[in-house]
C-alpha cells in the first residue's frame, strides 16, 4: 500500500531505499513561489540511522504491513518502558519510540504498540490521560477576578498549566496531544 509523502505523519512506518523506516519528524515547506516539499526524517529500525529526504507533496510512499498490539505500560528503566502484552509477558521498548511523550505514562496505561517483521514500530498513547498534579502554588484567596491560569507538575514530569482551584493531589484530565488541560478527573 502507498501512500502520499503530505500523509505521512511521526511513528508511521514506510518502506524506502529496501529498509523500515519510522517517520521521526516531518516539515511542509512552502515557498514563495514553485511547489511545496514534504521535509521528512527517516529512522532505520535496524541500524537506527537517521536520514533526512525531500519529497514532493503527491510522491507516492510504500507502507508496510504492521500488527497492531494492544499492551499495558508497567513501569521504566535507563533504556526501555516495559509494557505488558495480553498474554502476560513483559516485554521492553526503547525510550526513544515514545519519546516527549513518556510523561504521559501511568501504571497501567493502556497502549497500542505497532509491529513491523517482529520489531516495535512506534507506541500510540491514548488522547487523553489522568494525572495526579504533585507540586504547583496555592490558590489565593479572593483573587477570583482573574481566571489566568497556574503552572502544575504532575505525576511523570508532565507540566501544565491549570485553573487556580486545581490544587496538590487532584486528579486532572490532560489532552496528550497539545498538553492542555481539560478538566477534573
Amino acid at each position: 500500500m502507498a501512500t502520499r509523502a503530505i500523509d505521512l505523519r511521526r511513528g508511521m512506518g514506510v518502506k524506502y531505499k529496501d529498509d523500515i523506516w519510522v517517520v521521526f519528524n516531518v516539515d511542509h515547506v512552502v515557498k514563495g513561489k514553485g511547489k511545496s516539499l514534504m521535509q521528512i526524517e527517516l529512522k532505520n529500525i535496524e541500524t537506527g540511522r537517521i536520514l533526512r529526504e525531500r519529497f514532493n507533496v503527491n510522491d507516492r510512499v510504500e507502507v508496510p504491513f504492521f500488527e497492531r498490539r494492544k499492551m499495558e505500560y508497567l513501569y521504566s528503566d535507563a533504556n526501555n518502558h516495559i509494557l505488558m502484552d495480553e498474554n502476560y509477558e513483559q516485554v521492553p521498548i526503547p525510550v526513544e519510540l515514545i519519546g516527549e511523550k513518556s510523561v504521559y505514562l501511568t501504571e497501567n496505561l493502556p497502549l497500542e504498540v505497532s509491529y513491523v517483521d517482529g520489531q516495535p514500530l512506534s507506541v500510540e498513547i491514548p488522547n487523553t490521560v489522568d494525572l495526579k498534579v504533585v507540586d504547583t502554588t496555592p490558590q489565593v484567596k479572593g483573587a477570583t477576578a482573574t481566571s489566568q491560569n497556574k503552572d502544575a507538575l504532575c505525576q511523570g514530569g508532565a507540566k501544565i498549566k491549570v485553573p487556580p482551584f486545581v490544587e496538590n493531589g487532584t486528579m486532572v484530565k490532560v489532552d496528550t496531544r497539545t498538553g492542555e488541560y481539560l478538566s477534573r478527573a
